[in-house]
């Protein structure tokens, strides 16, 4: 089943139950997937990527701002934009990942850090951050 149709249903079950937070969210999901699907992206895990990226740069700005009740609400959208997407590799797949990526793509010094993210990055397929990736690449390249 694809996503929007499984966010569809969600919908209209988080309606008849009256979750008024999370048909909010909800709402706000099937909006951006039915908004990229018009302009011609077909992938909705980056769509759900990015809308969840969004969600929790906002909770930290709130938490920095000092508005916590904010900052929590963002995080519940956040999480339940999570449940849609594939879960996160654990450290030490992540990290295997990495190892081979970095065999294959023949990356060997800090200067091929370009090259060596675009291919763990691939290889990743959205299932881990950028930023453990890079932190994970920059320490195999002695970086």
């Amino acid at each position: 089943m694809a996503i929007l149709d499984e966010v569809k249903l969600d919908l209209n079950s988080a309606m008849r139950a009256g979750e008024k937070q999370r048909v909010g969210a909800l709402r706000m999901v099937l909006s951006e997937l039915q908004k990229a699907s018009k302009e011609g992206a077909d992938d909705e895990l980056a769509v759900l990527r990015r809308e969840r990226k969004r969600r929790l740069e906002a909770a930290k700005a709130f938490r920095e701002a000092g508005r916590e009740d904010l900052a929590i609400g963002e995080e519940a959208e956040a999480e339940l934009i999570g449940g849609y997407l594939p879960a996160e590799l654990s450290e030490s797949d992540l990290q295997a990942v990495v190892e081979q990526a970095l065999s294959a793509s023949g990356a060997q010094s800090p200067k091929d850090m370009g090259m060596a993210m675009k291919s763990v990055m691939a290889a990743v397929d959205g299932r881990a951050d950028g930023k453990r990736v890079s932190a994970l690449v920059k320490a195999a390249l002695g970086g």
